[in-house]
């Protein structure tokens, strides 16, 4: 036993055993594959568990040759909108599949996608508090450019 009651090679083992976990979760989310549809399934996006697309159908019966102006506008918002229905799906999963390894961690894991970052850490030198990251437009939040997404969260 080490001096404060604790065995620093058992802790040294459990942070092996989570690190590998965690590998393991995200090669799971790499190799995973979602889908999002718009239109009542004119358009359907695939994206990875990383939320990276990796396909993207489009139903003719989405092109009207008569319109094809208006019709480039109606196939891109429902691409669109496809594309942020399977990013939504790729977050939830990776919530499903991170959360678990995370929990009772002080605000997740700085540097994996969703899993907490910058501010996770008030206080602690490299880790800048939250208020540090406000800017003209307020604090960064959940669902904004570079901030981490919860589940039912603005889009």
């Amino acid at each position: 036993m080490e001096p404060g009651g604790f065995n620093i090679q058992d802790l040294l083992q459990q942070a092996q055993r989570m690190q590998q976990q965690l590998l393991d979760a995200q090669q799971e989310l790499a190799d995973a594959e979602v889908t999002g549809t718009a239109g009542g399934g004119l358009v359907t996006a695939t994206v990875n568990g990383q939320g990276e697309v990796t396909g993207l159908t489009i139903d003719p019966k989405a092109i009207d040759a008569d319109d094809p102006a208006d019709t480039a506008e109606t196939v891109a918002d429902l691409v669109l909108a496809a594309i942020r229905d399977a990013g939504r799906a790729a977050q939830d999963l990776q919530q499903e599949k991170m959360s678990p390894l995370t929990e009772g961690l002080p605000g997740g894991i700085p540097g994996l996608p969703g899993m907490g970052g910058e501010g996770d850490f008030p206080g602690l030198p490299g880790f800048p508090s939250p208020g540090d990251l406000e800017g003209p437009g307020g604090s960064r939040g959940p669902g904004e450019a570079g901030g981490p997404r919860t589940p039912g969260s603005p889009g």
